[in-house]
């Protein structure tokens, strides 16, 4: 598997970001000022991930997603320490992830990676997107913010 930055004339893989984010404007918005990164067997995009700096010293991993059919082969974790290492490389002292209260996957996958539960943006789901997210029988209402520093 190989994990390249996204070529600035390739188009994004949507399907995958909006696996992990389903509206289509805030995809496009962090598109245009984050950096894309996307994982590749044999010239198939099967995962991406989304950079964006947010704050002097610090950068939010916006969007991650791997593609139905390659799931729990290790590729996610794969690519948070991908997106580490290229958060450090741009200088980052600390990076940032959220995700919905109902990904159990998710949380378990980046605190694994050492982060850790920092916050909780309440009603962040409800604000941010028109429609109803429904995650694992669990409505999607409140961001779980978590930090690591590096």
């Amino acid at each position: 598997m190989l994990i390249r930055k996204l070529n600035a004339e390739e188009q994004p893989p949507l399907h995958l970001l909006l696996l992990a984010d389903p509206s289509l404007c805030l995809v496009e918005a962090y598109l245009k000022r984050g950096q894309c990164f996307v994982a590749e067997v044999e010239n198939c995009i099967i995962g991406v991930y989304v950079l964006l700096q947010t704050r002097p010293e610090t950068v939010e991993l916006v969007n991650i997603a791997v593609d139905d059919s390659q799931q729990s082969k290790g590729i996610g974790k794969q690519l948070v320490y991908h997106a580490i290492q290229n958060a450090r490389l741009l200088g980052a002292k600390t990076i940032e992830v959220g995700t919905g209260n109902s990904s159990v996957g998710q949380l378990a996958l980046y605190q694994k990676c050492g982060f850790r539960i920092t916050g909780i943006d309440r009603d962040f789901f409800i604000r941010h997107y028109s429609e109803e997210i429904v995650e694992n029988g669990i409505k999607v209402v409140d961001m779980i913010r978590l930090t690591l520093d590096i």
